[in-house]
């Protein structure tokens, strides 16, 4: 894996919009994270201590990060 690809897993997580939808605003309270919709997906960026703390959170709920 390049280091710009390494880089940019470890930055932000990409979901499906529905996978997201009754815990964004708790992702937004909690976290230091932008999460912006784009067409049907939604994009969580921060850094990477960040992401790895919303990946676990996600996981705690049930939504699967690849």
């Amino acid at each position: 894996m390049s280091e710009a690809a390494r880089l940019r897993d470890s930055t932000q997580i990409l979901l499906p919009r529905d996978a997201l939808a009754d815990l964004r605003a708790d992702i937004e309270a909690e976290f230091t994270v932008t999460v912006r919709c784009e067409g049907g997906n939604v994009r969580i960026i921060g850094s990477p201590v960040e992401i790895k703390s919303v990946s676990d959170f996600l996981a705690r709920n049930g939504v699967t990060v690849a």
